[in-house]
């Protein structure tokens, strides 16, 4: 082998290397942001059940009992919270999202709000109406963020823009399986169990000013710490995909870095076995 080659080869060795050292800073930082974003993620689950328990309570309570946000949209548009990351290098996070979200909505008439910077690319490239790109970056929102998100949503619900609030996020379920799922958010059909889950007697409870107004002021509530858990869901589905793919990528460098230091041995053995017959050649020459 010539020894341009083989200088190609060393150069090509180097150059995986650094490569690798990349890859595996970038799983062990996203190994150690993860553990955060699941305490983030659990922390919402008692928050959330407190308020469904209420609203439930409140829905079944009353037999005459009405709200914006339990009836059902006459309007067919359909509005579409979808929640993505802000980078890429995260395996098929995304592109899963992505698609689970086309068969979701496929025939109907949507416009998206985008949460995430991945998701505002992908509604441009498929010229979806955008209700909003003001939470464009999924890393830095807020709880106060999702309060005014949820505001923002109820609205447009009560002014009859949209029939159907769908949301369309990852679920973490463990370190190697993140699952895309959608979740209805508007009307809160669900709450209405349309039997009396309770027999005999029952504690009364008495609301100010009654229950459709308490139950109107939790809604949003409710909706925004739905937002937020499964923001933090996504966060840490994002973050346990790039560190799968970043250890993937780690070991595959390593393959290839074992794989080329073999060619080049292979290689450095036969030029100077080619040179060693050379030499003794030239000195049986008369």
């Amino acid at each position: 082998m010539a020894a341009a080659n083989m200088k190609a080869v060393k150069l090509r060795i180097k150059s995986v290397e650094n490569t690798m050292q990349i890859t595996k800073a970038m799983q062990l930082v996203a190994a150690s942001k993860l553990r955060k974003a699941k305490e983030k993620a659990d922390e919402t689950k008692p928050y959330l059940d407190t308020l469904k328990a209420t609203l439930t309570d409140i829905a079944n309570g009353n037999t005459d009992f009405q709200s914006p946000y339990t009836k059902e949209g006459t309007n067919e548009k359909w509005l579409y919270i979808v929640i993505a990351g802000d980078r890429g290098l995260a395996g098929g996070y995304n592109a899963n999202l992505f698609r689970f979200m086309d068969a979701q909505s496929r025939g109907r008439d949507i416009t998206a709000l985008p949460l995430g910077k991945k998701a505002v690319d992908y509604l441009r490239h498929r010229q979806i109406p955008i209700l909003t790109e003001e939470f464009a970056e999924v890393g830095s929102i807020t709880v106060s963020d999702c309060f005014e998100i949820a505001r923002l949503v109820c609205a447009e619900y009560r002014k009859g823009e949209f029939g159907h609030v769908m949301m369309c996020y990852t679920n973490f379920v463990s370190m190697l399986s993140q699952v895309p799922q959608a979740v209805s958010m508007l009307p809160l059909s669900d709450f209405r169990s349309g039997e009396n889950p309770q027999q005999g007697p029952r504690d009364l409870i008495l609301y100010e000013p009654d229950s459709e107004t308490v139950f109107n002021a939790i809604a949003p509530e409710y909706l925004a710490g739905l937002v937020y858990s499964s923001v933090k869901l996504s966060v840490a589905s994002e973050l346990a995909a790039r560190r799968t793919a970043m250890e993937s990528a780690t070991d595959n460098a390593e393959e290839m870095i074992s794989d080329l230091n073999l060619y080049y041995n292979r290689a450095r053995q036969a030029s100077i076995t080619q040179e060693i017959t050379e030499i003794v050649a030239g000195a049986e020459e008369p």
